[in-house]
């Protein structure tokens, strides 16, 4: 049995809790903990260590997906889940704007890590009618043509499982490259 291990990351409310909730055939392990700030305006709980899902694809392969904390002060915990890694998803706010410079941080950080691992991004709350497509969030983020920028929306099982495939497609390609 092979087991691929995925990160999820992003800024804080950028939905990685729900996008791994969606799909999870397990109980999703949470560490959300009550907040008492300004950002309970948008959320009034966070990861504070991570999050984690499980996910079945066939007989052979499994995918464990690692949610990581959005909020800066929890930022020592990304290192620690990024060992291991296969390739991990910046999941993007598609619809709050002022968190893109956030995700631009947490993307450079992540391929500091790891900067050969595969990636991709998502552009989440792609349902919602204020939301930037994903061509205008890379042209935001400046992200290169070569990686793919998807809309998603984390609650919908279909979308999510179209932005892992992606990556997983992505992580097989990158192994017979390595090979």
């Amino acid at each position: 049995m092979q087991t691929v291990k995925m990160v999820i990351t992003g800024p804080f409310s950028a939905g990685k809790t729900e996008f791994i909730q969606s799909v999870s055939e397990i109980d999703v392990v949470t560490t959300e903990r009550k907040i008492s700030s300004d950002a309970e305006r948008v959320k009034n709980e966070t990861t504070v260590a991570m999050d984690f899902g499980r996910i079945t694809v066939d007989d052979d392969l499994v995918l464990y997906l690692f949610g990581t904390p959005g909020q800066r002060r929890f930022d020592f915990m990304w290192e620690i889940l990024s060992e291991g890694m296969l390739g991990f998803i910046v999941l993007v706010d598609s619809v709050r704007p002022e968190t893109f410079r956030e995700a631009k941080h947490i993307l450079e950080v992540f391929r500091g890590y790891a900067n050969t691992t595969p990636y991709v991004v998502a552009a989440n709350k792609q349902d919602l009618p204020d939301a930037w497509t994903p061509d205008d969030i890379r042209i935001a983020l400046k992200i290169e043509k070569e990686i793919k920028v998807l809309a998603c929306v984390a609650t919908d099982k279909e979308t999510v499982k179209t932005v892992l495939l992606e990556l997983l497609y992505s992580i097989l390609e990158n192994m017979q490259t390595d090979e």
